[in-house]
């Protein structure tokens, strides 16, 4: 305990002499480069060139350092370019999505306007107003209704493909069942093998194809059809093509975009002429030839 106490006895006047001498260096040095003199001016070069060389190897680190920390702001200056670009590009992103809606929407119009499926085919345009459907139903609410001449039955279109059938028309109004209700049954023709079929509306995106009599005939990526039997819908409505869903039943992918319904088109339906009369379609019985002789002898 003695020996460390005299340690510190004599550790302290020397720290406090070799702080007094750096002060009083650095003063020296302070008052030497103040003073304007010739002689002076002569010493603090001579200073200079005598230290300054020998202090390259001191200065190194200090210079690295330097360049260490404009490396680090030209980093920085990158990095927030490099934000600012991913922000506009997110921007661009999102005017790059809003034009693909707005040219979708631009064809359907088109579509809707200009497209003719059969010359004695009218059709009239409707705006979708909301979807009335909900878990185990699936349709969707129409502006036009029964002021406009809108029927139950007609056939919907998105401008693509065959959407659904009219299911409830009030007077500004109507409901439209689409083809993935479970309530939904389309006669199609399956092309190029020409198989009927009956698409079943099972509440999911890719309704199954049912009562096909022979499936090996048909092929996916075969393109579907409506086949106007029982004259529920027109012949020749395209309804999408053939896949094989997961359980590996025959599945249709349908060509309408059901997750951007905004224009429908309702087409309307001619009834079908009804035959009253036998006789427009059956004609009347000939009565039997004569022979030749029979006809020679009453002559």
């Amino acid at each position: 305990m003695a020996r460390d106490r005299s340690e510190q006895d004599y550790a302290r006047p020397i720290r406090r002499i070799v702080a007094f001498g750096t002060v009083a260096m650095l003063l020296a040095l302070f008052v030497l480069w103040r003073i304007d003199s010739p002689r002076v001016e002569r010493l603090r070069i001579a200073l200079v060139d005598a230290v300054v060389p020998n202090l390259d190897w001191a200065m190194r680190p200090v210079v690295k350092a330097s360049a260490m920390l404009d490396d680090f702001q030209s980093y920085a200056r990158v990095y927030e370019q490099n934000q600012e670009l991913r922000r506009e590009l997110q921007q661009m992103k999102a005017w790059r999505e809003a034009a693909i809606q707005l040219e979708q929407k631009y064809a359907k119009l088109l579509d809707l306007n200009n497209v003719r499926l059969d010359p004695k085919l009218t059709h009239l345009t409707g705006v979708v107003l909301a979807d009335a459907g909900g878990p185990f139903r699936h349709s969707v609410l129409l502006n036009v209704g029964a002021r406009d001449g809108v029927q139950d039955g007609w056939a919907t279109m998105d401008g693509l493909g065959l959407v659904g059938r009219i299911s409830g028309v009030g007077q500004t109004t109507a409901r439209v069942v689409l083809l993935t209700d479970a309530n939904s049954r389309v006669p199609v023709t399956v092309q190029p093998s020409g198989m009927r079929a009956i698409l079943a509306g099972d509440n999911s995106a890719l309704p199954p194809l049912e009562f096909v009599e022979q499936t090996e005939l048909i092929r996916p990526g075969d393109r579907v059809v409506s086949s106007g039997d029982g004259g529920v819908f027109p012949a020749g409505l395209l309804v999408g093509q053939v896949v094989q869903g997961p359980d590996r039943r025959l599945r249709v992918a349908l060509a309408a975009d059901y997750a951007r319904l905004e224009f429908l088109r309702v087409l309307r339906s001619h009834p079908p002429e009804r035959i009253e009369e036998p006789g427009v379609l059956i004609p009347p019985a000939e009565p039997p030839a004569l022979p030749a002789r029979a006809e020679a002898g009453r002559g």
